[in-house]
């Protein structure tokens, strides 16, 4: 996969077929429009395109009212871009110079002179240009005029996928790892750097990596404790991982993310550590004693241990 930052050595894509969007999260309905526009690539000799923006629109359009949090880090789409099979990736920076573009300069300029674009495909509502004035009727007029092809996802088609980044995010919200799992197409993820903590969970007996996530908009589920699965050090490690603010230990108001990786003793500090996100298995909650707490951290351990079990085989490789 060719990723080009910008359209300056965006160069020699033969037969371009080409779709537009932020694509956070890269769900079912997004891989639907990627299949289709690889499926028509393959049938003209031609390579597949995503054009999509960095920065995130919203965040520059509207920088103190966004409230805007990303399913992915860029690294992470990317990455998921690239075992779904995207040829190319052209990410244009986003600006707010860019978005008074008008929707025939942006296909003319951009679309059609630079990437010699031969079919894009579009969503029945997309809209996108300057005031969003372009649309699927705006390209359908601009197509014969410029010499390429448009292809529709139809209105059934959206509705067939029911998916969305907005339906995944308020899952993630709420903890419902299992809808947002579903319509991803494979477990949510978290990617950051392990940093030392206070050591508390190791003076219980169950030493945590604490992990720092750098991208202050990536989505973080709501808190509670989850079965995950976890890469670090070139290794796939199972684990448990809470995130919360520790009501029974520590009682701070600081939201921390921890794993506790399984028959793992390693060093890992400064580690990236990449960890997917299985499955919910209960709320944070305060316990009237530091035994309590140790009896259920027990007991998460062994269902942990017995969901990881029963699915590993169904997991896709980190």
């Amino acid at each position: 996969m060719k990723v080009f930052n910008g359209l300056e050595k965006v160069y020699s894509i033969p037969n371009p077929v080409l779709t537009i969007g932020t694509f956070d999260g890269v769900h079912l309905g997004h891989q639907k429009i990627l299949e289709k526009i690889k499926r028509r690539a393959e049938e003209i000799g031609g390579e597949t395109v995503l054009f999509t923006f960095h920065p995130h629109p919203r965040t520059v359009l509207f920088p103190e009212h966004h409230n805007l949090k990303l399913i992915q880090t860029q690294e992470e789409k990317l990455d998921k871009l690239r075992r779904i099979g995207v040829d190319n990736i052209i990410v244009y920076p986003f600006s707010k110079e860019f978005s008074r573009t008008p929707a025939t300069s942006f296909v003319r300029d951009y679309l059609v002179n630079k990437i010699k674009v031969h079919t894009i495909v579009i969503g029945y509502d997309h809209q996108f240009g300057k005031n969003r004035e372009g649309s699927l009727e705006h390209l359908q007029e601009l197509a014969p005029m410029f010499g390429f092809e448009v292809i529709e996802i139809s209105a059934r088609e959206v509705d067939d996928v029911n998916v969305s980044s907005t339906k995944i995010r308020k899952a993630l919200e709420r903890g419902d790892i299992q809808t947002a799992n579903t319509f991803l197409g494979e477990p949510f993820q978290l990617t950051g750097k392990v940093v030392k903590g206070k050591g508390i969970g190791r003076g219980i007996g169950y030493p945590t990596a604490n992990i720092e996530v750098a991208d202050e908009l990536k989505m973080i589920p709501a808190n509670g404790v989850y079965a995950v699965r976890c890469q670090v050090k070139g290794r796939i490690v199972s684990g448990m991982m809470n995130i919360g603010v520790r009501p029974t230990l520590d009682d701070s108001e600081t939201r921390t993310i921890e794993v506790n990786l399984f028959d793992f003793r390693e060093d890992i500090y400064d580690e990236k550590i990449l960890v997917e996100v299985i499955q919910f298995l209960r709320s944070e909650k305060r316990f009237e004693s530091i035994d309590e707490l140790i009896l259920q951290i027990q007991h998460d351990e062994k269902t942990t241990r017995n969901i990881l079990s029963d699915i590993s085989m169904e997991l896709h490789s980190l």
